[in-house]
């Protein structure tokens, strides 16, 4: 049975917490954590992760401080969620900084225009947000929506990143994907 590692990553945010599986082929990141979520059980002291994990978690350090950033899907543990999920999240990936989509026009990327209300649910429960940035996804309107990590950090990221707003929570619909 693989060993559960955990690490903390530093942000402007707050500690972000990485969950991992020491599997024999190498770790495989099972959960990341934003700030506000990260479990009272989660290992305060700080621990070196392996290389693989160690690069990971100074991209999302340097992605946090403001800086472009590439990120791949190889470390992470995407079988563990299902298939519709995993179209989404793939989806979701493909949504290049400085753009948003929405949960309607994904679910009808994804064959199924009926779907934006399960796109958000697979969106809430995106085991590697920032890796897979679901900050990325707004309503319709242009509206937010939610974020597990809280709306001020959803608005912050995409501020971080170029998006334009056109009010508190409203994103400017001029730069949507798919």
């Amino acid at each position: 049975m693989a060993e559960l590692l955990h690490y903390r990553i530093p942000s402007r945010f707050g500690a972000l917490g990485m969950s991992a599986l020491d599997t024999p082929a190498g770790p495989r990141v099972a959960h990341i954590y934003l700030p506000n979520e990260v479990p009272s059980w989660f290992p305060s002291e700080e621990r070196v992760p392996p290389s693989p994990l160690k690069e990971l978690a100074a991209r999302i350090e340097a992605y946090l401080a403001g800086e472009p950033v590439a990120f791949d899907l190889d470390l992470l543990l995407m079988e563990q969620c299902g298939e519709f999920q995993r179209k989404v999240l793939l989806a979701e990936f493909g949504i290049p900084r400085g753009w948003v989509s929405t949960y309607a026009r994904i679910a009808k990327h994804l064959g199924a225009p009926q779907a934006a209300r399960a796109v958000g649910r697979a969106l809430a429960t995106n085991p590697f947000p920032i890796v897979i940035p679901c900050h990325r996804a707004v309503r319709s309107d242009g509206n937010l929506g939610g974020y597990r990590g809280g709306l001020a950090m959803k608005r912050a990221l995409l501020e971080m990143e170029g998006v334009a707003f056109a009010g508190e929570d409203l994103v400017r619909l001029d730069k949507v994907w798919y």
